[in-house]
């Protein structure tokens, strides 16, 4: 009887410590990734937004590319400017192995340097696996009133 109730413990350990290596999952991690870059903006944080960004970024077809994205956050930063976000639900879409999510984002701004660009967009963002960490590599957004 001995024997039964330590492999039933064995067990119920190995499979207690299976479970706490589950990792998190692909979704999950673009969700947080979008949560990042949101908070990012908030802060006019650069370089967190840079870590969200894969170097190669391309935002709108070519009319953003990452640096621009990260000199425009460090001139609110340096000009006192508050940004802030609203991300409406997300949608993820798995492509192979790569991901695509879609959104929408309500920017106001307590200061001059983005007026124009304030309102709600609609988002859809790809992401790629760098390593151990998922980073957006393209974004492209429209604004509602455009469309």
């Amino acid at each position: 009887m001995r024997k039964i109730w330590s492999k039933m413990l064995f067990c119920t350990v190995v499979l207690a410590a299976l479970a706490g290596c589950r990792s998190t999952p692909n979704e999950a991690l673009i969700r947080q990734g979008i949560e990042a870059a949101a908070n990012a903006a908030e802060h006019a944080h650069a370089a967190a937004l840079g870590d969200v960004l894969s170097e190669d970024f391309d935002g709108n077809a070519g009319a953003l590319a990452r640096s621009d994205l990260l000199q425009l956050l460090r001139a609110a930063a340096f000009r006192g400017e508050t940004i802030h976000t609203l991300t409406g639900p997300v949608e993820i879409e798995q492509r192979g192995a790569r991901y695509v999510a879609r959104f929408t984002v309500t920017l106001t701004s307590g200061g001059k340097l983005l007026p124009a660009q304030m309102g709600v967009y609609k988002v859809e963002t790809a992401w790629r696996r760098d390593g151990r960490e998922w980073h957006c590599y393209s974004a492209t957004w429209t604004s509602v009133g455009q469309d």
